[in-house]
């Protein structure tokens, strides 16, 4: 259990500021996580990792010479916003362009995804090196579905050696992804975290049993055995590696047996024992080997095998000396006092033309910002609820982030309403907020909805039921385009087609605005309770989909529960 917070809202700010004050030698804080605290040299590409917190020493841990150059840091076990991104990825960056790099998760590549676009648009040449290794999360021919774990690590570790050589930009990418090509990871779980504020773990393995193929993020594992002696368990996890191996590979290997946070390092050091014999009796050399906590999962108890075999550039590469607030290996690297502990703003910030709205448009601007009072209130009552939905097959952290990014939402729609606006501007002001600070996928997709659903409400004349139904077809538009979902994935889609079809078509039968609304509502709810017969096919939850069936989908019912509330308020002045 996660026992020492202040607020558990405000867990992930204050570790960081903990984290910084603890190793100002090594990093400084800049919005959306830290950097270096000195720069790189001019034209070093700068490898910059990052994802959820939860992970500790990944991500920000590895900051430091000779390892990443930045880290990207998101609430706990949700994906960092693309702002975000840019913003260390910006004040990372030496004039030699920047590399992310991250566990292959659909919010974070809808985030880093959008963070390489913003960066490309301001001139700095940026790309994305996604982490597959987890050998349990998708079959091989389906590997690019497959979940980044403990192989971030040696993939980062190599990137970043790559950099500090002075590898060019192509380079650094080539290595990156080479290394991810020869890297497989197996793990196992004993029993699941809790998050800061939670009485209960996200989830309980059976006494006696242990979890095969768990994620870093709270995901139970993929199929349950008998809990087995550690010698035991070392034959699983060599096995199951090494049935994987790449095609065409050495027999050398670089390895890591890592403990997920309550699995500690007198029991690892006793699996090891059996790991590296079998490997040695398989005909497998181990180079540099890593036995520790490198990748946790909060206090999860559990541990993993990750193997990447080797090449001379690969050895030389991961052998190169670091120097990090928690990893440090061969001749220390020189840390030189950091040229600021001051939070940095890494980019200026687009501040947006503020134009005043009609009496219609500012009356119609009033109504959304009380729609959205309203959501952020009935999310946060549903916090909990959301939470345990998304845990029984995901991480869990869906009502944690539904809260805060329409809290945040709410507090943007505040200010600029004040300023007298329309309703575009007040919707694009709380997509922005709400994506940026719930993070993971559904911050990213109900940003990028409510932004293209105010740019088709009018400013200068009361909203319409015509406008509400073009207004959610837009917003449709974007999420698919986004996260690429279709119906009978399980997602939050299958609530928001059938509510923009059955919005269609209760304007088309004269329907006016909230009597429109609220039918098209009331289909969300009941295709919402639907998912539950669903098997999601994308997203954290798919290697686990079987587990899900009969738990309506957290995604399409927090969106139903948002709809109903938004029609209680659509009456009164700017919307008819």
């Amino acid at each position: 259990m996660t026992r020492l917070y202040d607020d558990p809202a405000s867990f992930t700010e204050d570790m960081v500021a903990g984290f910084v004050a603890a190793h100002p030698r090594y990093v400084r804080p800049v919005p959306g996580g830290v950097v270096r605290s000195r720069r790189g040299r001019q034209g070093k590409v700068a490898v910059v990792t990052g994802g959820g917190s939860g992970h500790y020493p990944a991500f920000c841990g590895v900051v430091g010479p000779g390892f990443a150059d930045g880290a990207v840091i998101g609430n706990i076990f949700t994906s960092p916003s693309s702002e975000d991104a840019y913003s260390v990825g910006r004040a990372a960056d030496s004039g030699g362009g920047v590399v992310f790099s991250f566990g292959n998760y659909a919010g974070d590549n809808m985030h880093f995804g959008l963070a390489v676009e913003r960066l490309e648009r301001a001139g700095i040449r940026a790309h994305n090196v996604v982490v597959t290794d987890d050998v349990a999360s998708a079959p091989v021919e389906e590997r690019s579905k497959r979940r980044g774990v403990v192989g971030d690590f040696v993939v980062f570790k190599v990137a970043s050696a790559a950099a500090e050589e002075g590898y060019d930009f192509d380079e650094v990418v080539r290595v990156a992804e080479h290394a991810n090509d020869r890297t497989r990871s197996l793990g196992v779980a004993f029993d699941g975290c809790t998050l800061p504020g939670q009485d209960e773990a996200l989830f309980h393995v059976p006494d006696g049993k242990m979890g095969l193929g768990l994620g870093i993020h709270g995901e139970p594992g993929v199929s349950e055995r008998d809990m087995p002696s550690a010698s035991e368990l070392a034959k699983i996890l060599v096995d199951g590696v090494l049935a994987e191996a790449p095609e065409g590979a050495t027999p050398r290997v670089t390895a890591i047996l890592n403990g997920l946070g309550a699995t500690k390092y007198e029991e690892l050091f006793v699996v090891w024992g059996t790991v590296s014999r079998l490997l040695a009796e398989a005909g497998v050399e181990v180079v540099e080997p890593e036995v520790g906590e490198l990748v946790t999962s909060l206090d999860m108890a559990g541990c993993s095998l990750t193997l990447t075999w080797l090449d001379p550039e690969l050895e030389r590469l991961w052998s190169a000396p670091a120097d990090t607030p928690a990893y440090r290996k061969g001749n220390a690297v020189t840390v030189s006092e950091p040229e600021s502990t001051e939070v940095v703003e890494s980019a200026p910030i687009d501040e947006p033309i503020v134009v005043v709205a009609p009496a219609e448009g500012q009356a119609t601007a009033a109504t959304v910002v009380r729609a959205l009072h309203s959501v952020a209130d009935a999310l946060r009552d549903a916090e909990d609820e959301l939470g345990r939905l998304d845990a029984i097959a995901g991480d869990g952290d869906h009502g944690r982030g539904m809260t805060k990014g329409s809290a945040a939402a709410v507090e943007a729609a505040d200010a600029v309403l004040a300023q007298g606006v329309g309703p575009a501007a007040v919707l694009v002001a709380a997509g922005d907020a709400w994506a940026a600070k719930a993070g993971g996928t559904s911050g990213a997709l109900w940003g990028a909805a409510l932004r293209s659903f105010g740019d088709l409400l009018p400013d200068d004349r009361p909203a319409t039921a015509e406008d509400l139904a073009a207004g959610a077809a837009a917003a449709l538009g974007a999420v698919q385009r986004l996260g690429r979902a279709e119906v009978g994935d399980k997602t939050l889609v299958d609530a928001l087609i059938p509510f923009v079809d059955a919005l269609k078509d209760a304007v088309a039968d004269g329907s006016r605005g909230r009597d429109a609304w609220q039918q098209a509502a009331q289909e969300a709810t009941r295709a919402a309770e639907r998912t539950a017969e669903l098997t999601p096919r994308t997203g954290r939850a798919r290697p686990l989909a079987e587990r899900s069936v009969g738990t309506p989908d957290p995604g399409a019912t927090s969106l139903a529960l948002a709809l109903s509330e938004i029609a209680g308020v659509l009456t009164g002045e700017g919307v008819h």
